[in-house]
């Protein structure tokens, strides 16, 4: 089978919790349109060094998986870091109009990893909502899917996922890995306890430690 007509044949189906990531890239708009130009440019998020325009610039950059990291091989921070840089380089209009082509028509690569990418979109629009001090109703499979992308970046981020039973106190089973049989019990939101895994620290004092 063709690349093409393998596109074609994703065009034809909706694939595991595409629509989620769709909706939650609409809702990552809807934060950026209510910001003002300074908050746009150069306001505090949860990741260090990036404005929300950057964060932008990265989750778009997810789209062009092959082309954002390839050229990079491991060095994964360099890539992100061209995918901000890329998108300081064009205004917020331009930025904004390219946001919503990447809203409305992911890539196939996206469609497909779209039950890993919707974890990872949650967590960085949580970055600029918890970074500016603004809130929002996180929907229920957005939740999980930050709680999830915490657990799997945890194994080799900072280890927390080993050595700690993490336990959702809003519909979520309890996680307890063999290693952390013994080790302290954390309880929060999946929201703030996925964030906690992934190494967001301003969350810490939502959690409960024992």
């Amino acid at each position: 089978m063709t690349k093409g007509s393998t596109t074609m044949l994703l065009d034809r189906i909706r694939l595991p919790f595409e629509d989620e990531l769709r909706a939650e890239r609409h809702r990552l708009i809807e934060t950026l349109d209510g910001l003002s130009g300074d908050d746009f440019d150069a306001g505090t998020t949860l990741c260090s060094e990036w404005a929300p325009r950057d964060v932008l610039g990265h989750v778009i950059g997810l789209d062009y998986f092959l082309s954002s990291y390839l050229p990079y091989g491991p060095r994964i921070n360099a890539a992100n870091q061209n995918q901000a840089d890329r998108a300081r380089a064009v205004s917020r209009e331009r930025l904004m109009q390219w946001a919503r082509h990447w809203a409305d028509n992911p890539s196939a690569t996206s469609r497909v990893g779209a039950p890993i990418l919707l974890g990872d979109l949650g967590v960085h629009h949580q970055d600029v909502v918890r970074g500016l001090g603004l809130t929002r109703r996180v929907p229920d499979r957005t939740a999980t899917a930050i709680f999830r992308e915490g657990l799997q970046l945890s194994l080799w981020l900072n280890r927390r996922v080993l050595r700690h039973r993490l336990e959702p106190t809003d519909g979520h089973r309890p996680v307890a890995l063999p290693s952390a049989k013994n080790g302290p019990t954390v309880r929060g939101t999946r929201e703030a306890l996925g964030l906690w895994l992934c190494g967001r620290d301003a969350v810490t004092g939502e959690l409960e430690f024992s």
